[in-house]
């Protein structure tokens, strides 16, 4: 096994592990700290020697272990600093975690991704707390990923730990109510981390795969625990056939390249297939919720071999489904777009100035780009300049800066060129 699997396999494992030993510790931050230490020291070991006979065993031993010398440790301690008996460790705590030993794997995953997104985190603490605890990524990696300071994630993730214990939230399955009340949360947590890692919001690259690919690594786990959950299928649906596109969305230079003029020859048609028979399947089973009209409107784009060949009625159609389910000023935006390419540029630019179509989008970048964008078809060139300026002034990401100022440049050259 390479290092690659290694590592997916460690990251399947470390909320079953972690689940493990929260059943019969209880300790979240104390528990959490021993399984990263077992998840490296694995990665270390494993390529070298080989998978253990029981890969989760390993884990659960060398993690309990790893509790068992903190505890000690304490004790000593303890011990040096007070007058009082001495307090000896319960038998349970310096028990080796046997692999048998635990039972009900995937419900701990779940039980985990709750405990992860309580009410009582924001969902900034709420996105680092999952991708450490159930995710499996370390620290730095999760650093990394958001282009902030180690020292800063960790912060975050230890205050979010701290909340969680000051809440009096414990690692137990959860009543069908507070399921309930929580699953949104987690599809939500998943949906912003796949965002963040198929359009960083800044920084220097277009993409942020190791983020999308955990999103859809951990929905997928989500819906194999909840298969009866559409809306988990639809997120599902939705991260396959928008990731599926990644492929074509830059250029050799990282430069990015817009969804009308990519080469769908690239797309992964396998994330296709899957995500298309996934939301058909799910949108004739019940009631039809945000994230599944989100998948139908990918899977429209997917499966036009060429951007003339989009259904963009259709288009239009579902986004006024979701106005209807979930508006918010993205939706708006989207919608206009889709108007203007079913109907015309100016249909589009006349949803933008109705009173309120645009609340919300003050200062966007996005709101700009989509103007310029308009304006552009619409062959009004020098406003569509203008905007396309705006919104490269207004993006932190690079690759859209780019991207935005050569439209800017290259509408200024036609008007130079036409004004000879």
């Amino acid at each position: 096994m390479n290092s690659h699997d290694i590592e997916h396999l460690l990251r399947e494992l470390a909320p079953q592990v972690l689940g493990a030993l929260l059943r019969r510790h209880g300790t979240f931050d104390a528990c959490e700290d021993a399984v990263q230490e077992a998840l490296l020291a694995a990665a270390a070991q494993w390529p070298h020697e080989g998978l253990p006979t029981s890969p989760r065993g390993w884990l659960i031993t060398v993690a309990s272990r790893r509790l068992t010398d903190q505890w000690r440790n304490e004790l000593a301690r303890r011990r040096r600093e007070s007058t009082a008996a001495a307090m000896e460790p319960a038998d349970h705590l310096l028990a080796p975690a046997a692999d048998e030993a635990y039972q009900g794997d995937t419900d701990d995953t779940l039980t985990l991704l709750f405990l992860c997104c309580h009410p009582a985190l924001t969902e900034p603490s709420r996105i680092a707390l999952t991708l450490r605890a159930v995710g499996g990524l370390t620290t730095a990696q999760i650093a990394h990923a958001f282009l902030v300071p180690e020292t800063t994630m960790g912060q975050r993730i230890s205050r979010a730990k701290q909340r969680i214990k000051a809440s009096g939230a414990s690692f137990r399955p959860l009543t069908e109510q507070e399921r309930i009340d929580r699953i949104d949360a987690i599809r939500h947590v998943l949906y912003l981390v796949f965002n963040e890692g198929y359009t960083a919001s800044s920084g220097s690259d277009l993409h942020r795969v190791e983020l999308s690919e955990e999103a859809i690594r951990l929905t997928r786990a989500v819906h194999r625990l909840l298969p009866d959950d559409h809306e988990v299928a639809g997120l599902l649906a939705l991260m396959l056939l928008t990731d599926a596109r990644r492929p074509a969305r830059t250029g050799p230079g990282g430069e990015l390249i817009p969804l009308a003029e990519q080469d769908r020859d690239r797309w992964d048609r396998e994330r296709i297939d899957e995500g298309v028979a996934l939301i058909t399947a799910t949108l004739s089973q019940g009631p039809v919720g945000p994230y599944q009209v989100q998948a139908a409107i990918a899977a429209v784009h997917d499966e036009a071999r060429r951007a003339e060949d989009t259904d963009w009625a259709q288009v239009v159609e579902l986004y006024e489904m979701l106005l209807h389910l979930a508006p918010n000023p993205m939706v708006r935006l989207n919608h206009a777009v889709a108007v203007a390419m079913a109907q015309g540029p100016q249909a589009g630019l006349d949803l933008l100035d109705t009173p309120g179509g645009t609340d919300g989008l003050d200062g966007h970048h996005r709101l700009h780009a989509v103007r310029a964008h308009l304006l552009e078809l619409a062959g009004r060139t020098a406003e569509a300049g203008a905007h396309y300026r705006q919104a490269a002034a207004r993006t932190t990401s690079l690759p859209e800066r780019r991207y935005l100022e050569s439209r800017a440049a290259r509408l200024m050259s036609s008007m130079w060129h036409w004004g000879r």
